[in-house]
């Protein structure tokens, strides 16, 4: 089988049930809870990855689970045998405070530390936030992709943070909340054809409001013809963005070897290996905006991952280098080897590559250093005010 667009892609699938079983009905509970567990089989087969919050489980009056956590634990958990072999690990980034222990709960207690003591869980935690709007942070900081249905506050608050980060979020309008709350709140703005294309971009230049009409979902749908539907969809979305920050003038005397670098390594890696689509602003770049400077910088805003190769020293690449910083945004600093670099820039450990080896080498040596760096923390944490 084809290898998924959705390989090793975290997704995140956020949202709450109204406790009001007069706004949930028991019949709408459980059939978002089967469509929750079976989407995630079939996003594990094809090799997804998944973040997911670690928490206490309260329940409705009527016994039923107000969040979807643990039954997405349980799925996962459930379909890792169904994983490919070459996956990448882990499956799933386990978001976690400091109350963490003291609420799992006991019914699953037994399938989390078999989950946390394997290498398909890496925990990321948010110690000391009290605050479920700082946790969510940290759940947006990892996940490439934001699935919505239910909720409330919380679920608009995610919903911001993924796209301001330019990811997509993918909003289901399931009657399990309060009408213009939440995910159905998202959903009757995405309706709006001149909305739509604010959630998600689809590969090949197609069309959002087209899919989100899809994605209505009467109740007379299978489970079946639903999860299809929203894995099609998934699959379409267009690929998460990284930026070349680089020498374009071929004028100049390191083009050439920077030209290579990019072609020959960083290219293959990040779009065949790890799923992103590799943006540069040059002579064949489609510009959505009138100058090329605001082009630049919308682009480093929107992306996923910025490359900022330093070579030849270039004033403008460092400005760039700093807004990609400053917004935290995951960065990798490049430079040809030999290059004299500030010292601000040294002690960020940058990659300091060759035009000389076989491809194979470096290539190897690039990904060794994405995976060394990848998910460092932000230059600057902000002590909080109130913990």
């Amino acid at each position: 089988m084809a290898l998924s667009p959705l390989f090793g892609r975290r997704i995140h699938i956020s949202g709450s049930i109204c406790t009001d079983p007069a706004i949930a009905t028991r019949e709408a509970v459980e059939d978002a809870r089967a469509l929750v567990i079976a989407l995630i089989g079939q996003l594990v087969r094809r090799g997804a990855n998944f973040v997911i919050p670690v928490d206490a489980e309260p329940k409705r009056p009527d016994g039923m689970p107000i969040c979807f956590d643990w039954d997405i634990w349980q799925a996962l958990f459930r379909s890792l045998a169904d994983r490919p072999t070459d996956a990448y690990a882990p499956a799933a980034i386990a978001v976690t405070h400091h109350k963490t222990e003291n609420q799992i709960p006991a019914d699953r207690a037994e399938m989390w530390d078999k989950l946390s003591a394997s290498p398909q869980v890496r925990i990321e935690s948010a110690a000391q936030w009290s605050m479920n709007a700082r946790r969510m942070d940290t759940q947006a900081r990892f996940g490439d992709i934001l699935i919505t249905l239910g909720g409330d506050e919380g679920v608009l608050h995610l919903a911001n943070r993924y796209h301001e980060a330019g990811k997509p979020v993918v909003p289901l309008n399931l009657a399990i909340g309060k009408s213009g709350c939440g995910s159905r709140r998202l959903f009757d703005q995405a309706e709006n054809s001149e909305e739509s294309g604010r959630f998600f971009d689809v590969e090949g230049g197609g069309s959002a409001h087209s899919w989100i009409n899809r994605l209505r979902f009467p109740v007379r749908r299978s489970i079946e013809d639903r999860v299809a539907c929203l894995v099609e969809l998934l699959e379409a979305l267009e690929r998460p963005r990284a930026f070349g920050v680089r020498i374009l003038n071929p004028d100049l005397p390191d083009y050439t070897a920077v030209d290579s670098f990019f072609d020959v390594v960083v290219k293959p890696v990040l779009e065949d290996e790890m799923g992103y689509r590799l943006t540069v602003i040059d002579a064949n770049h489609q510009h959505e905006h009138a100058r090329v400077d605001e082009e630049i910088f919308a682009q480093i805003a929107r992306a996923g991952l910025v490359v900022a190769d330093l070579t030849g020293d270039r004033p403008n690449c460092y400005l760039e280098l700093g807004f990609a910083l400053g917004r935290s945004t995951s960065t990798l600093v490049t430079a040809k080897k030999g290059s004299k670099l500030p010292f601000d820039v040294t002690t960020f450990s940058a990659f300091l590559w060759r035009d000389e080896g076989s491809v194979r080498d470096r290539r190897t040596l690039f990904r060794h250093h994405i995976a060394a760096v990848g998910n460092r923390p932000p230059l600057v944490r902000v002590r909080a005010l109130v913990r």
